[in-house]
C-alpha cells in the first residue's frame, strides 16, 4: 500500500471514533458557513434597498430610532427632498418609505412606499413586473410579491386589507429574493398613513447628473448638512448596520471556535489512540527504514484528512441547514447568500485544527524506538 493510501485509510480504521471527531469539528464548520450566508444575505438585502430605483447613493437621518428605518435611524422630513434636489450636480431625488405592517393572516410584511409619479425602476431592485401594471398615485393600488399572493391565495384584481384599509392588487412582481417576494409596494402617501408617519421618508434616493463624480456630491452634502443627515453609498457607511454585522460575525466565530475546540480535542484523542493502537505497526515501519519525518508526515496527514473530511461534512450541513431554514420562513426577510469567503475560512480552520490536533500524536509516533515498538503487544 502506498504512502498516500495509508494517509487516507488510517484515520477511518475506528469508524465510531472518527465519526465523533468529524461531528465535533463539522458543527463548528457548519456554523461558520450558515452565519456567513446569513450575514451576506443581510448585506445584499440592505444594499439593494439603499440603491432602490437605481440610485447613486442614499441619505439617512443621523438620529437613532429603533422603530424608524430598517437601519435603526429615524425617519426624515420630506422637506429634505427639496434641500437635496437644489444641490448642484443632483439630477433627481426620491423619497422611499419602508415599513412593517400586519397583513391579513401574516403577522407582518414589508411594505415599500414610493412616489408613483417618479419613474421608479423596478429592475434596479432586481424586481420584474410579471403580471398587471404599475400603481397610480392616490388610488389605493398595490403591487404584491409573488410569495405574498401565494400565501394569501389572491391574484391581480383582488383586494388586500392592511390595517382595515383595502388595496386593489394591480400587479405582481418577482425577484427570486424571498424577502422581496414576500413584500408589497404601493404609494408612499398610503404607507405614511398606514404607519402614522405622514410627511416622513425612511430613505432619500439620490441620482446625480451624468458625468458628475458621486463622491464630490456626497462630500458637498456632508459639509452642508452633515450634522443632521448622512450620505450612504454602501452598508459600510451605516455605523449601526456595520456594528450589527460585526456582532453577527463575532457570534459566528465564538460559537464556531467553541465547537472547533471540542472537535480539536476529539482529533487529538483520535490520533493518540490511533498511534497507541498502531505502536507495533509503526515500529515495523521504522525497522524497515522509515525516517522520523516520514512517520511525522503520515500522522499529520491523517489528522488533516480527518479534519478536511469534517470540513466537507460541515459545509454540506451548513448549506442544507440554512436553505431549509430559509424555505421554512424562519429567517424572515433575509435571503442567505453563499460566498467563497466563509468556505475559505472554514477549510482554513479545519486545516489548522488538523495540524494542531495531529502534531503531538505525530511527534510521539516519530519518537517511538523501533525495538520497544516491536515488543509491544
Amino acid at each position: 500500500m502506498s504512502f498516500i493510501s495509508l494517509i487516507f485509510k488510517n484515520p477511518f480504521r475506528n469508524k465510531s471514533r472518527a465519526l465523533l471527531a468529524i461531528i465535533g469539528i463539522g458543527i463548528g464548520i457548519a456554523t461558520i458557513i450558515a452565519l456567513g450566508a446569513i450575514t451576506a444575505g443581510l448585506t445584499q438585502t440592505i444594499d439593494d434597498t439603499l440603491h432602490a430605483g437605481g440610485a447613486d447613493f442614499s441619505i439617512l437621518s443621523k438620529e437613532s430610532d429603533a422603530v424608524g428605518t430598517p437601519y435603526g435611524t429615524a425617519t426624515l422630513d420630506e422637506e429634505w427632498l427639496d434641500k437635496i434636489q437644489n444641490i448642484s450636480g443632483v439630477k433627481n431625488v426620491e423619497g422611499v418609505y419602508i415599513g412593517m405592517v400586519p397583513l391579513e393572516n401574516k403577522p407582518y410584511s414589508m411594505l415599500i412606499g414610493i412616489d408613483p409619479k417618479n419613474d421608479f425602476n423596478l429592475s434596479s431592485m432586481t424586481m420584474t413586473l410579471t403580471k398587471g401594471r404599475m400603481i397610480k398615485d392616490d388610488s389605493k393600488e398595490i403591487l404584491a410579491g409573488k410569495l405574498t399572493l401565494e400565501d394569501l391565495n389572491k391574484n391581480v384584481g383582488d383586494e388586500i386589507t392592511i390595517k382595515d384599509q383595502k388595496f386593489t392588487i394591480v400587479g405582481v412582481f418577482e425577484s427570486g429574493d424571498p424577502g422581496q417576494d414576500n413584500g408589497l409596494l404601493t404609494s408612499i402617501k398610503d404607507v405614511q398613513k398606514l404607519v402614522d408617519d405622514t410627511g416622513k421618508v425612511s430613505i432619500i434616493s439620490v441620482f446625480v447628473d451624468s458625468g458628475v463624480d458621486v463622491n464630490s456630491i456626497t462630500k458637498k452634502i456632508d459639509e452642508k448638512y452633515g450634522d443632521d443627515i448622512t450620505t450612504v453609498t454602501s452598508i459600510t457607511d451605516i455605523e449601526m448596520v456595520a456594528e450589527s454585522l460585526d456582532m453577527v460575525n463575532a457570534a459566528s466565530w465564538g460559537i464556531s471556535l467553541l465547537a472547533i475546540v471540542i472537535g480539536g480535542i476529539g482529533v487529538i484523542n483520535t490520533m493518540i489512540m490511533s498511534v497507541y493502537e498502531r505502536t507495533r505497526e509503526i515500529g515495523v515501519l521504522k525497522a524497515v527504514g522509515w525516517k522520523r519525518r516520514r512517520i511525522l508526515g503520515m500522522i499529520l496527514g491523517e489528522s488533516i484528512v480527518l479534519t478536511i473530511t469534517a470540513g466537507v461534512v460541515g459545509s454540506i450541513i451548513g448549506v442544507v441547514g440554512i436553505r431549509l431554514l430559509a424555505s421554512a420562513g424562519i429567517l424572515g426577510e433575509i435571503t442567505p447568500v453563499f460566498t467563497i469567503e466563509p468556505f475559505t475560512q472554514a477549510f482554513g480552520v479545519a486545516i489548522i485544527v488538523g495540524l494542531i490536533g495531529g502534531f503531538y500524536p505525530a511527534w510521539r509516533a516519530s519518537r517511538l524506538p523501533p525495538t520497544e515498538a516491536l515488543r509491544y503487544e
